[in-house]
């Protein structure tokens, strides 16, 4: 699946799936090319993300923000580690928690 954030969709790439608003009312069918007027219309209607046809797979991941060190930030994350003793960082959304945690500490100097 090749799910992009609004951010990173393109005029001319082309819909493997239905794009749908909020309420789960259809804005664009899976086949369509998008232009820049859908690119409008999706933001417009609160679509985050979009399935991309040719696209298997895109790095969860979004980049550091410049001023993050990334050693600063691996120190920053085995620290907040004992919080998910817990829950675990198996699951994508807890991973992310916590990479988030650690980038706000990196940020802002937090302890």
């Amino acid at each position: 699946m090749g799910m992009l954030p609004i951010d990173s969709l393109e005029v001319g790439m082309v819909l493997a799936n239905d794009v749908l608003d909020r309420t789960g009312r259809m804005l664009l069918g899976a086949g369509a090319e998008l232009s820049q007027k859908h690119l409008t219309i999706f933001r417009t209607w609160g679509v985050v993300e979009a399935d991309i046809a040719g696209i298997d797979y895109v790095n969860d991941e979004s980049p550091l923000p410049a001023e993050v060190d990334p050693a600063a930030l691996a120190t920053a994350e085995e620290e907040l580690q004992p919080l998910f003793s817990y829950a675990g960082t198996d699951h994508p959304a807890l991973r992310e928690l916590l990479r988030l945690a650690a980038i706000r500490r990196v940020q802002h100097g937090l302890r």
